[in-house]
C-alpha cells in the first residue's frame, strides 16, 4: 500500500530523515516512535506532500505523493490543529470536509452519530468555533474529521496527547477497528509506548532520521521498547 524508496529529506546541510526502504502494507496499524528529531513528523509531512523529499520516493498505493494529486481522495490524515478551520464550528467543519469527500450531510451525520462516546457532549451543538475548544477537543474533532468519506489510509501524528484517559481508550478502539474490520491502513506516531504498542501491529523506530528497529508487535514490545529508550542493552 505504502512504499518509500532511498527517502531522504535535508535543511541545508543536516540530514533529519533517510530512509533506504519501507513497506507498509494494506490493512496494516503501524505504528512510528522515536524521540523528539527523530523525523516522525518529517515522514508523515512527506507522505501528505507537504514538504518535498530530498531524495528519493513515497509511493501510496502505486501513486508517487509529490508527482500526483491522486492519493488524496483516499488518504486523510490529522497532524495537528493547523488541519482544522479555526473560524468554523465543529458542525461546519465536518459538513465541508464531508463535501470535499463526496459526502452529503446526512452521511456525515451518520458518522458522527458513532461517535458521540468518543465527543463526551463537548463537540457538537455547543455554539463554539474550534479555535476556542479545548486543545483535547480539537483532537477529537480533527481525527474524527479524518474518518470522513471512508478513506483507505489515515494518518495520525501524536494522536494520544492531550486526551483524557476515557477518550484515549476509545481511541485505541476506533483505531484497532478501522484495521481489524474495515481493512483501513492506519499510520500512527506516539510519544506513549504503551498506547502504540496496544493499538499497532508492528512498530518502527526511528533515531536521528533513520529506523533503528522494525518489530512485529508481541507481548515482549513494551520490554524491546523501554530498554531501546533507557539505553538498556538488551540480552
Amino acid at each position: 500500500m505504502i512504499k518509500t524508496t532511498n527517502l531522504s529529506k535535508k535543511y541545508s546541510s543536516k540530514e533529519v530523515l533517510n530512509i533506504s526502504t519501507l513497506e507498509i502494507p494494506k490493512g496494516q496499524s503501524f505504528g512510528l516512535v522515536g524521540n523528539n528529531g527523530a523525523g516522525k513528523t518529517t515522514y508523515f509531512s512527506l507522505l501528505l506532500d507537504l514538504i518535498q523529499p530530498t531524495t528519493g520516493q513515497i509511493e501510496n498505493n502505486g501513486v508517487i505523493v509529490n508527482k500526483s494529486e491522486d492519493w488524496k481522495p483516499f488518504t486523510s490524515a490529522f497532524i495537528d490543529e493547523s488541519f482544522l478551520i479555526g473560524y468554523l464550528t465543529p458542525e461546519e467543519y465536518f459538513y465541508f470536509i464531508g463535501d470535499l469527500r463526496g459526502q452529503n450531510k446526512q452521511d456525515v451525520d451518520n458518522l458522527l452519530a458513532q461517535f458521540e462516546d468518543f465527543f463526551h457532549g463537548e463537540i457538537l451543538n455547543q455554539k463554539k468555533y474550534l479555535r476556542d475548544l479545548s486543545k483535547g477537543n480539537q483532537k477529537k474533532a480533527g481525527i474524527v474529521a479524518a474518518l470522513i468519506g471512508n478513506p483507505e489510509v489515515i494518518i495520525l501524528d501524536e494522536p494520544f496527547a492531550n486526551l483524557d484517559p476515557t477518550t484515549q481508550i476509545r481511541l485505541k478502539q476506533i483505531i484497532k477497528d478501522l484495521a481489524e474490520k474495515q481493512g483501513v491502513t492506519v499510520l500512527v506516531s506516539s510519544h506513549d509506548l504503551l498506547h502504540v504498542t496496544d493499538v499497532c501491529e508492528r512498530i518502527v523506530v526511528l533515531d536521528k532520521g533513520q529506523v533503528v528497529k522494525d518489530i512485529k508487535t508481541s507481548e515482549a514490545t513494551l520490554k524491546e521498547l523501554e530498554a531501546h529508550f533507557s539505553g538498556i542493552s538488551e540480552v
